[in-house]
């Protein structure tokens, strides 16, 4: 393979001492110095194979797939929109576009119907790299700006665009690859990564390079090293799969990619991929604490744990023989919450960390006092260092940075020693299994079939933690609703996490004199003996399996 790269044109330097160089925060400029300064030193280690990539390997192959990519017309900003499981194939399409300094645009791969629409139009692509198992839900949507494919996996499918494959695509041999038109900044935006649509249609996060290193990069997380391998079992479409993967790069660590999170095999994971550093959801950390005791319990190499939401660390922390932490953090922010090593207070998030300012606030953003529910509003002392504004919706960034600060839209309780407590949602939010789910979009969907004449979505609580979805439904008059036949309706039509367990048929929703639905009465009254459950009936929904 006989490529040449061209060097980067030179670029103003940077004086403000908060601003990292760049060859400490801009992936082309940290692949090209990690290459040279460690190239023998293992960046990813792939589960399923054992296959591992070197520093040097790795900027190799990110070089090829960028001049691919360039001959495929991508430029410099250019959005392209990725969707795609975790692989090979879009670890080097997110770093190689990055490397051009291109907008790396990821989708969530249980995404159809119109929530697909709507983030297709609102990522700006004209280029996107799929899935072949995914193309045919593009027959189903409008495409926007999109004017061609580029299909990685399987078989290649019929397409509703000019269509070519990976393979063919983003594997040349030989060619320039010519610099970009300036030099990539640390400010310049790296990503969009997709919110829930917790209040809405899910909004586009611009994420800078400066924001995505500070997320978990060195300075907020100080406890992870560059001696450290991070395990990764998050979706790439999420900021915890794409994010760890970069904060590694920026400390010249190293990660192992694994397709998901189980149970059984967790522990056999860590040991077979050398993993020091792993990120569990409380209910990840609950399901291996109720494994049996083992003599394996600490035969392994993790050293640290970080569990969201905290339970009690003490336990996890003595059986298994792990440092336990937990922090607070989102897509648009920079875990400006973490905690001691093994906090003692059950349910903490931790303290403010170095850099960054929090504030409880009530409705007026006036400050709450210690020991009341406030809304978490925070600024950082670095500049770009959280979220750039939500890409083509002016209004959602002006409400969400009101007075100078970014509002989290979360509520928390502090003690008088500065510990935050996370209490509730203020969005109508719903959390299952480690997803955000809309309610808005939900009922958009439920109240599509048609017997239903309205819905209103809750969350209520899961026997496995954080929460279940309920449904309450009233129908079309003369109608009546079947819940098994609505939830079938829905699978074609809506991601698997978001389909509803809990069914329940009323003859009118609770309103507000102002015809406003009345959904804190349905959450107060949860799981009603009248709801019909699915998974009591047999209906049991599990994310797909891509071809490989």
């Amino acid at each position: 393979m006989t490529i040449v790269v061209e060097q980067s044109p030179e670029g103003p330097v940077h004086f403000d001492a908060r601003i990292p160089p760049r060859d400490r925060v801009v992936t082309r400029d940290l692949v090209d110095r990690l290459a040279v300064e460690q190239p023998d030193k293992v960046f990813v280690k792939f589960d399923d194979t054992g296959e591992e990539w070197s520093y040097a390997r790795f900027r190799e192959l990110i070089v090829q797939t960028a001049l691919g990519l360039q001959q495929q017309g991508v430029v410099q900003g250019a959005h392209v929109l990725v969707w795609m499981p975790n692989g090979r194939d879009q670890i080097r399409v997110y770093f190689a576009l990055n490397y051009l300094g291109a907008v790396y645009v990821p989708i969530n791969t249980a995404y159809r119907g119109s929530l697909l629409a709507h983030v297709v139009d609102l990522s700006d692509a004209s280029l996107a790299i799929v899935h072949a198992d995914l193309v045919e839900r593009l027959f189903d949507v409008p495409t926007a700006r999109l004017e061609r494919l580029i299909v990685s996996g399987g078989r290649m499918p019929e397409c509703p665009l000019p269509a070519v494959r990976l393979e063919e695509a983003l594997l040349p041999e030989t060619g320039t690859l010519t610099a970009p038109a300036r030099r990539i900044e640390p400010w310049d935006p790296m990503a969009i990564i997709y919110t829930s649509g917790t209040t809405g249609p899910s909004k586009a996060v611009l994420v800078s390079y400066l924001h995505i290193y500070t997320n978990a990069g060195p300075d907020a997380w100080p406890f992870v090293t560059g001696e450290d391998r991070y395990l990764v079992n998050a979706p790439m479409f999420h900021i915890g799969g794409m994010g760890p993967m970069f904060v590694m790069l920026a400390r010249g660590a190293s990660f192992a990619l694994v397709e998901r999170f189980d149970t059984a095999t967790y522990w056999q994971t860590v040991r077979r991929n050398g993993v020091t550093v792993s990120f569990l959801l409380g209910v990840m950390a609950t399901f291996l604490e109720k494994l049996p005791p083992s003599a394996d319990d600490r035969n392994h190499g993790l050293r640290l744990v970080l569990v969201v939401p905290l339970g009690d660390a003490a336990v996890f922390a003595e059986r298994f023989g792990v440092e336990v932490r937990t922090i607070f953090n989102m897509t648009e922010i920079s875990s400006p919450i973490v905690s001691e090593a093994n906090p003692p207070l059950k349910g903490t998030c931790g303290r403010m960390r170095p850099g960054v300012e929090v504030r409880l606030v009530d409705d007026n953003d006036c400050e709450v006092p210690v020991g009341q529910v406030g809304e978490m509003i925070v600024r950082t002392d670095r500049p770009w260092a959280m979220n750039s504004g939500y890409y083509r919706n002016p209004e959602a960034t002006a409400g969400a940075w009101r007075n100078g600060w970014f509002h989290t839209g979360d509520a928390f309780i502090r003690d008088a020693e500065g510990n935050y407590f996370f209490v509730d949602r203020r969005k109508d939010a719903i959390r299952r299994r480690g997803e955000n789910i809309s309610s808005l979009e939900v009922e958009a969907e439920v109240t599509a079939h048609p017997d239903v004449r309205e819905a209103a979505v809750v969350a209520v609580p899961s026997e496995m933690g954080e929460d279940d979805v309920l449904v309450c439904v009233a129908p079309v008059e003369g109608r009546t609703i079947d819940p098994a036949a609505l939830i079938e309706f829905l699978r074609p039509r809506m991601a698997y996490f978001m389909i509803p367990r809990y069914v329940r048929v009323l003859d009118a929703l609770p309103k507000t004199p102002t015809a406003k639905v009345l959904k804190h009465e349905l959450r107060a009254e949860g799981i009603t003996a009248d709801a019909w459950d699915r998974e009591a009936a047999g209906l049991r929904l599990k994310s797909e399996r891509f071809a490989s």
